[in-house]
C-alpha cells in the first residue's frame, strides 16, 4: 500500500524533495486512494484524460510533415518526462510528481503549434498562454466541466513550466529545464530532417559545450543539472552550458521557428482568425463543457482544444462549399 512509498520517500528522498504524504492537498477535498499517493494518482488522471490523448494529433513545429519521425506535441511530452525523471532520479527528488507534471504541462497547447498560441494571444480579450490554458484544462475543462482536481504542486508545476515561471518545488523547476533541453534539441533533429538546417550550422561555443549528437546535447545537459544541483536546495544548469542552451534557443528562434513552414504557418492562422470570428458570431454552435456565458473565453477555450485535423475539418464544414453546392 502507499504508506509503504511513504516510507520510502522518507528513507531515500532528498531532504529538498517533496515529499507525498506532505502535498498540500487538492482545491476540492475528496476520499484518499489506499494504494496510490496523491501524485500517483495526479499522473494516472493526466495520462486518461482526453486532452493528453489529443497531444498526439498536435503540432510541435512541423505541421503535416512529409515524414514518420518528426515530434508531436505528445512525443515532446512524453520526451519532457523522460528527462525530467532521469534528473528528478539522480537528485532524490520526487519522480512521481515530476512525471505528473511533465505529462500535464503542455495540455492546453493549441492546434498547429507556437503559431496558435500567437494567434490566440492575439484575439483573446483576456491573453492567451498555453502554460495558463494547460491549468484551466485540468481545473475546468476535463471530465465535462468538472475538472481532474489535482493537487496544488503538479497544478503550480504546470503553470511554473515556461523559462519565465517560478515553480514552488525543486520537482516543478526540473520540468521546466527538461522542457527547455527537450525542445530545442529534438527541434533541431527535425529541423535537419526537413532539411532547414545543416548540422554544420550549428554555433560553435553551443556544439563545443554539448556536441552535435542529440543523444550526446541531452546527457550533457542531464549530467550537468545533476552535478550542479546534487545536494543542493536549487535546482540549475552551470553557468556555461546555461550560457551554451541559451545560444541554442537563440539559434533555432532565428533559423528555424521563425520560418519553418511559413506559408502553412499563414494559412493556420487565418483558419484559426476565421473560427475564432465564427464562434464569437455564433456562441451557439460551441458546444459543452464550454461556457458561454464570456464567449470570447469559450471559444478560446474550444478551439485551443482542437487538434490539427479536428480543426481543419471545422473550417471546411463552415467555409468551404460542399460537394454540389451551387
Amino acid at each position: 500500500m502507499k504508506e509503504k512509498t511513504y516510507e520510502k520517500e522518507r528513507a531515500f528522498l532528498s531532504p529538498y524533495a517533496t515529499k507525498s504524504e506532505n502535498s498540500k492537498g487538492r482545491l476540492k477535498g475528496e476520499p484518499a486512494c489506499p494504494m496510490r499517493t496523491d501524485f500517483q494518482r495526479d499522473r494516472d488522471r493526466i495520462i486518461y484524460s482526453k486532452s493528453f490523448r489529443r497531444l498526439k494529433n498536435k503540432t510541435q513545429v512541423f505541421f503535416a510533415p512529409d515524414g514518420d519521425h518528426y515530434m508531436s506535441r505528445l512525443t515532446h511530452t512524453l520526451d519532457v518526462a523522460q528527462i525530467a525523471r532521469s534528473i528528478a532520479r539522480c537528485l532524490s527528488l520526487n519522480e512521481d510528481l515530476t512525471e505528473a507534471i511533465a505529462l500535464g504541462h503542455d495540455l492546453g497547447h493549441t492546434p498547429f503549434g507556437h503559431v496558435g498560441e500567437r494567434v490566440l494571444s492575439e484575439l483573446c480579450p483576456e491573453g492567451f498562454r498555453h502554460s495558463e490554458q494547460s491549468l484551466r484544462v485540468v481545473d475546468c475543462l476535463e471530465k465535462d466541466g468538472k475538472g481532474l482536481n489535482l493537487t496544488l504542486e503538479v497544478r503550480d508545476g504546470i503553470l511554473n513550466h515556461p523559462s519565465y515561471g517560478n515553480p514552488a518545488t525543486l520537482e516543478g523547476v526540473v520540468v521546466s529545464l527538461a522542457d527547455r533541453i527537450a525542445y530545442i534539441n529534438h527541434d533541431i533533429e527535425d529541423a535537419i530532417r526537413a532539411n532547414l538546417l545543416r548540422e554544420e550550422e550549428l554555433p560553435p561555443f553551443a556544439v563545443s559545450v554539448f556536441g552535435r549528437d542529440t543523444s550526446e546535447r541531452i546527457n550533457t545537459a542531464v549530467l550537468d543539472i545533476a552535478t550542479e544541483s546534487a545536494d543542493k536546495p536549487y535546482v540549475r544548469m552551470s553557468d556555461e552550458k546555461k550560457q551554451a542552451l541559451d545560444e541554442l534557443r537563440t539559434f533555432m528562434f532565428k533559423r528555424v521557428y521563425e520560418h519553418a513552414n511559413t506559408l502553412i504557418q499563414e494559412n493556420a492562422g487565418r483558419m484559426l482568425r476565421s473560427l475564432y470570428n465564427y464562434f464569437i458570431e455564433n456562441p451557439d454552435e460551441i458546444p459543452p463543457p464550454y461556457d458561454k456565458t464570456n464567449v470570447p473565453r469559450a471559444a478560446c477555450d474550444y478551439i485551443s482544444s482542437m487538434t490539427d485535423q479536428y480543426a481543419i475539418n471545422v473550417f471546411r464544414s463552415l467555409f468551404l462549399p460542399r460537394e454540389g453546392f451551387v
